[in-house]
């Protein structure tokens, strides 16, 4: 039993439900600072029908990945390429199948609850979500959206948990979910450059491949400084705290990243330090932010 729900938390990738967590905390952490309260339940609802929706778009990723042969040709790391439970037999593909789409009718159903205490805009948001996760990895992450898709996702998960909460939507939650959303973009964006030649080889274009891999590189550090720059206008336009000021201490784990990438972009077993530490960087800045709001 030990064994099997680990192969299915290993399926789910448990450890980058984190991204949604930290995009929930960031839309209920906004809620606080301006409302002086949090609704428990909703919360609780809103972080569980979230993590659902994300445990269901990584099930149905690694089960198209399987299909189109990419697993076959890709070289793993412990933070891209997989999760490899089907191409070692761990899981079977409908079972896999199965798994995602059950994940996200559950989350689609937490959704329609909100949509009936909340109204249209949560429907406009769970609309998207739901076609987006279904056909992120058919066609979206094909032609280059996907780290669009995942950015807007971060943002949108931002801007609905404070909708839930407040009943608004503001400018101060839309422009803290957009950092998140960068924040989002940044991670998939390095974890794509390792899947280079498995992704091209299928016939996937990510943004990696659709720039090239120097270019891509540039524009990662382009990313990160944008976020910070966010960062200090928003707090300088009131849409953040003075407290947030923190999260630039973050800036040891960004230089790392940069550093990392732009030596080996080529080089896909050197790049795990710096997809490590652009992970490290992106949770730094979104969870502390999120922590600065209540205080």
């Amino acid at each position: 039993m030990v064994r099997v729900i680990s192969i299915w938390l290993r399926a789910i990738r448990f450890k980058f439900l984190l991204a949604s967590i930290m995009a929930v905390s960031n839309g209920i952490a906004i809620a606080y600072w301006k409302t002086g309260r949090v609704d428990i339940s909703y919360a609780i609802l809103t972080f569980f029908g979230i993590a659902c929706l994300h445990a269901s778009v990584d099930l149905l990723n690694d089960y198209w990945d399987f299909k189109k042969g990419i697993d076959s040709v890709t070289k793993r790391t412990k933070f891209s390429g997989g999760t490899g439970v089907l191409p070692e037999n761990l899981l079977k593909p409908k079972s896999l199948y199965a798994a995602g789409i059950i994940f996200l009718l559950l989350g689609v159903s937490i959704g329609s609850y909100f949509i009936l205490v909340r109204g249209i805009p949560i429907a406009i948001i769970l609309g998207f979500a739901t076609f987006a996760i279904y056909f992120y990895s058919i066609s979206i992450i094909n032609i280059g959206l996907g780290e669009v898709f995942v950015a807007i996702k971060g943002a949108l998960i931002v801007i609905g948990t404070f909708y839930v909460q407040t009943g608004l939507i503001t400018p101060g939650s839309v422009y803290i979910g957009i950092i998140v959303g960068i924040l989002s973009f940044t991670v998939l964006f390095i974890n794509s450059f390792p899947d280079y030649s498995a992704d091209l080889s299928k016939g996937r274009r990510t943004l990696v491949i659709l720039l090239g891999k120097k270019r891509a590189a540039r524009m990662f550090s382009v990313l990160i400084l944008i976020t910070y720059i966010l960062i200090i206008v928003g707090i300088i336009l009131g849409y953040a705290r003075i407290t947030s000021i923190i999260c630039l201490w973050s800036v040891i784990f960004a230089l790392k990243a940069i550093r990392q990438l732009n030596r080996n972009y080529n080089n896909a077993d050197k790049l795990e330090p710096g997809m490590s530490a652009t992970i490290v960087y992106s949770r730094i800045v979104g969870f502390t932010i999120a922590l600065s709001m209540f205080f």
